[in-house]
């Protein structure tokens, strides 16, 4: 069958945005004088667990600490802020190969999805910061990990994404940079190209094909043909 359309992962996929993240959550919990401080490998720990406020349960549980008189949903909405002020700052780079990709999709009439765990914000932060737009004008869907009731490694972004596009998963394919987003992907029966992140390069990605970055040379022989100009 014709490639229909790429759906991207946005955090580790399309840049490395994770220290961006670390460190929104160690200024929001400074900022609370709640004296926790999450190390890089505190944080390569805790993203096994998707998605931010689940991440904060997860470090309660491994502390053995309540969630009692803690709201961990403004705690979350409070680093979300921050986390797109140090976007809207700058600094932010697209991993190689992201924006020529985007860029001969759009041209050779693909289609162009996010399926992410992360929220709308987060994605519209990194839009703006990366390509200077807002994500509806990058992208023709985006499907948010607030939209759903499982993140994943559960299909649920990935099944919103492929119904908003209006297409089955043999006409689409995922962009990755971890297990759990592959496990997601998979399941709802995708195919998935992997390219692993700084947080995510000694995970097992299973049958996923794993590339080095999504830059030309690297693709698989079939995405570039279903790239290439149109005569």
């Amino acid at each position: 069958m014709t490639l229909r359309a790429l759906i991207f992962d946005v955090d580790g996929t399309l840049a490395e945005t994770e220290e961006a993240h670390r460190l929104a959550f160690n200024e929001t919990f400074s900022a609370r004088g709640l004296g926790w401080h999450w190390t890089r490998d505190d944080y390569r720990r805790l993203l096994k667990t998707t998605g931010g406020k689940e991440r904060i349960r997860a470090y309660l549980a491994e502390r053995g600490a309540s969630e009692d008189g803690l709201d961990i949903a403004a705690l979350h909405a409070a680093k979300t802020t921050r986390y797109v002020e140090i976007l809207e700052s700058g600094g932010l780079a697209l991993r190689p190969g992201v924006g020529d990709l985007v860029a001969a999709a759009r041209n050779t009439g693909l289609r162009l999805a996010v399926a992410t765990t992360t929220s709308r914000p987060n994605v519209e932060a990194l839009c703006r910061c990366c390509w200077g737009r807002p994500g509806e004008a990058v992208f023709d869907v985006i499907a948010a990990g607030d939209e759903v009731a499982a993140k994943k490694p559960a299909p649920d972004v990935y099944d919103l994404a492929l119904k908003r596009l209006g297409l089955p998963a043999a006409l689409a394919l995922a962009l990755e940079d971890s297990r759990n987003g592959v496990l997601s992907a998979q399941a709802a029966g995708l195919r998935v190209i992997v390219t692993p992140s700084v947080y995510t390069e000694d995970e097992d990605f299973g049958a996923a094909e794993v590339l080095a970055s999504l830059a030309p040379a690297e693709l698989p022989v079939d995405l570039r043909a279903a790239l290439a100009p149109r005569a």
